[in-house]
This record gives C-alpha cells, structure tokens and sequence, in this order.
C-alpha cells in the first residue's frame, strides 16, 4: 500500500486515519468565526483544517439566466443564484495570510480546496502542504497539471466523476509528476442518505488505481466514517460548524465540536 506524508504526518498502511475539518463557509464572512473555527477544530483532534479557494467570480457568472439560478426545493434555493450562494460562502482571499499565521500557531495544517489556477498561484504564497481537488474539477486537465507540477500530495474527490474520470485525473497527474495521490469516495447529496454512501468503493479505489483511499463524508454523524475506516479508509473528511443553529449552506450536514472530537 502507498504511503504519503503531509507535514510531519505520515499516512498509509498502520496508520492511524488523516481526519481533516472541511470549513466551507461555515464562517458565516467573519473572519472571527474563521478563527474560532481553526482553533475548535484543532482542539477537537483534526490532523488538518481546509478551507475553500475561490471567488464568486472565479467560480461562475453574475448572471440571472436559468442555468445560474438554484432551483427551488433546493437545499440552498435562498440564496437564489450560485453567484451569491458563492458570494456568501467564499473565504475571502485577504484572510489567508492571518489564518496560515493562526494555523502555524496551533501547529495544524491549513489548506485548500482549489478551483482554477489563480487559486493554485494563491496558495502557493502559503505553507500549504497538500492541495484538494473537487469533484467537479477532477475533469480540469490545466488545473490538474497546475496542482501535480507544484510537487504535493493532491487529494481528489469523486463524487460526480465516472470511472473514466477518475483513471483520466490519475494518469494525468502521475504524467505531471504526482504520485503522492488520495481519491476519496464522495457522494453529493447534501445530506448523503446512508443507503446512497456506498463504501465499498473505498477499498475498489485503492485497488484499482495503487492510490491510499478515504472519504469525503456528507451523512449525518460520524457513523459512515468509522465504518469507512474499518473498509481501509486513510482519510475522513467531515465539515465542521461552531454552533449548527446557525443557519448556513453547510450547517445541515457538519458537524459540531462534540460529534467531530468523538
């Protein structure tokens, strides 16, 4: 089984599992909340913390044409369009410096989801060890490239990728050099029922494509990740909220202080 390391922290067989605290906009645009949250979810026990590297502008169009409205019946339709769904939920970029000082204190790492290659440049001014790949991205040859070329481990969710997607990404990033690579097996549904988690393609991933597998987890509780790890789950990651009263586009399916340290 492949190893990697991020940081100081070595992953892989007899290891314990990576369990990283997605952020998302669960900050609520408050820098303060950021903070709060990097500081509980390291004391909750994560390994690491990630965040989301984007703009609205960066991400979609400020447009009011069918296909950038959210439907209604949605879980997010009161945001009424991606744009300001993303508006609302980006990490702006201006707070990065402050939250790598803040996650260098607590000597937890911070990192980032990326989206296109700007978000790859912005990173890259930071101690950020590891990159993560959405799913909706895992078809981005450039911003592939972009990632492998940077010499990192590159973790890659599944979600909305076939299997040809998948084998595509792998062998795109080995050509560009990465052979440190983690697929975790997603499913996006928001909140994943647990009948839809399928968790045998944990262990079918590793086998097929020689790669250290885990989970990108959207159930409700921790459940689906303990058993996860007994199928050979390297890597769990679960959003994280401070107070899920507060009503966000991630505070259905995170997790809080109590159920993330357990």
């Amino acid at each position: 089984m492949q190893h990697i390391a991020i940081g100081n922290r070595h992953i892989g067989e007899a290891q314990q599992a990576y369990i990283i605290a997605e952020l998302s906009g669960n900050h609520g645009g408050d820098i303060n909340n950021a903070i709060e949250l990097l500081k509980a979810a390291h004391s909750a026990g994560a390994d690491a913390i990630k965040i989301q590297v984007y703009r609205p502008d960066t991400i979609t169009l400020k447009s009011s044409k069918e296909d950038f409205l959210i439907p209604s019946a949605n879980a997010w339709e009161k945001y009424n369009s991606l744009y300001e769904l993303y508006e609302y939920a980006h990490t702006p970029w201006e707070w990065l410096p402050t939250l790598f000082e803040e996650a260098q204190k607590l000597g937890v790492e911070l990192f980032g989801s990326v989206f296109d290659e700007s978000s790859v440049d912005e990173l890259e001014q930071y101690p950020c060890k590891v990159y993560k790949i959405a799913s909706p991205e895992i078809v981005d040859l450039a911003l592939l490239e972009k990632v492998a070329k940077t010499g990192k481990p590159v973790i890659v969710s599944t979600g909305l990728a076939n299997l040809s997607e998948v084998a595509n990404a792998v062998s795109h990033l080995r050509l560009h050099g990465c052979d440190d690579i983690v697929l975790l097996k997603c499913t996006t549904a928001y909140p994943t029922p647990p009948e839809e988690v399928n968790l045998k393609t944990i262990p079918n991933l590793r086998d097929t494509f020689g790669v250290i597998s885990g989970l990108s987890d959207h159930t409700l509780g921790i459940t689906a990740p303990i058993v996860a790890v007994t199928l050979g789950a390297k890597i769990i990651e679960k959003h994280f909220i401070l107070d899920k009263s507060i009503s966000g586009p991630d505070s259905s399916f995170s997790l809080d202080y109590n159920e993330f340290k357990l």
